[in-house]
């Protein structure tokens, strides 16, 4: 069997860090968080129906329901669709870049 070696190939993505704070003053969010939060269903953003405070995030994938925990960063991807992102992996996996 040949094993063959990929790389990612150098997308700019958008993406917005979800902090405790940034819940719930959402003068930060960006236009495409602030569109899933008023839709329904995939690439929806919604309050997790299993939170008794109505603290905490949800976002609707084609692979299902992902919680968002805090300081979790949400991703635009290249398809506009979102997800979230822990944030060590982020850190690895993700750098800056120049408008």
């Amino acid at each position: 069997m040949t094993i063959y070696n990929y790389q990612k190939k150098p997308i700019v993505i958008q993406a917005f860090q979800m902090t405790r704070e940034r819940r719930w003053d959402n003068s930060e969010w960006p236009e495409w968080l602030n569109r899933a939060w008023n839709m329904d269903g995939i690439g929806s953003l919604q309050i997790d129906d299993d939170d008794l405070k109505r603290e905490r995030l949800v976002i609707w994938t084609t692979e299902g329901v992902m919680r968002v925990e805090w300081n979790d960063w949400i991703i635009q991807g290249v398809q506009g669709e979102i997800y979230a992102c822990k944030p060590y992996i982020f850190d690895e996996t993700y750098e800056p870049v120049d408008d």
